[in-house]
């Protein structure tokens, strides 16, 4: 303990900090997106209680990745169609693969409800009956989004304490932000379509990482990961797009809305 709190382990932990924070968005959103399909009274209780389970999850998987990392990265199968498909398969590749199809099939799944008035009536009228379901979603898609966060803290450090406090100040701040940014989506509907692409995107940077970690070959071209810098430039580009182009609709309606009493008196 004495040689806990020296300049290089805080320095490590205010780095790690950040990583979490970074890293976390990702899982911020999609918890919030998820917590929309209860009812409006369980939304807030869900995203923290989703997001304390989560951390006791991380922990778990922390000290078992620090125990038996081997497992996470010796290959379990290989794809060897030479000039079609190869790869090599260890438990890491499977599950962030996985957890990149489910995030592409709730976010197309979201999309086609929004786009169908029917459907999305029918979703919105079941959202009572989904707190459990919604509940272990968050908690088993944030195990997904742990690998990133976990291994980049064990690339700084080995110290389980400092990894841990860590991801304890993450899970704070995702609390903290999690009921704002929540509160700013309801307000601007709007922005939900928009973070559903996210979202989207989310699930191809998930795919473009399992197979970039499977070396992952389809006709002898290599899957290339997708690196956050790219992934948050997209989201800025979209966030802007989507800024200007509410703004240049509300510009439109007003023109409108400006041009009809002078059509009606020429009537």
């Amino acid at each position: 303990m004495e040689g806990l709190f020296t300049i290089e382990n805080l320095f490590t932990l205010g780095m790690l900090i950040m990583l979490q924070a970074v890293l976390g968005f990702d899982n911020l959103l999609y918890i919030i997106i998820e917590s929309q399909r209860v009812e409006p009274a369980l939304q807030s209780k869900l995203r923290k209680t989703g997001i304390w389970l989560a951390v006791v999850l991380r922990l778990i998987l922390l000290f078992a990745l620090l125990k038996v990392l081997s497992y996470f990265t010796n290959p379990i199968f290989t794809l060897g169609w030479t000039g079609v498909v190869e790869g090599e398969f260890n438990l890491r590749a499977i599950v962030v693969l996985l957890g990149g199809v489910f995030i592409l099939y709730t976010a197309v799944k979201e999309i086609w409800h929004m786009m169908s008035l029917e459907e999305h009536i029918k979703v919105q009228k079941e959202k009572k009956s989904s707190y459990g379901k919604a509940l272990a979603l968050i908690v088993t898609m944030n195990a997904v989004f742990s690998f990133d966060s976990i291994l980049s803290a064990m690339a700084l450090t080995n110290n389980f304490i400092i990894m841990a406090t860590a991801i304890v100040i993450g899970a704070l701040l995702m609390i903290w932000l999690a009921d704002t940014i929540a509160a700013f989506l309801q307000k601007n509907r709007m922005y939900e379509v928009m973070g559903l692409f996210i979202l989207f995107i989310v699930g191809i940077m998930l795919l473009s990482e399992g197979g970039h970690i499977a070396h992952l070959k389809f006709f002898g071209n290599a899957v290339t990961q997708m690196s956050k810098t790219t992934f948050y430039f997209v989201i800025v580009v979209l966030v802007i797009t989507e800024i200007v182009q509410s703004r240049y609709a509300k510009k439109l309606s007003l023109k409108k809305a400006a041009q009809q009493p002078i059509e009606r008196i020429d009537s």
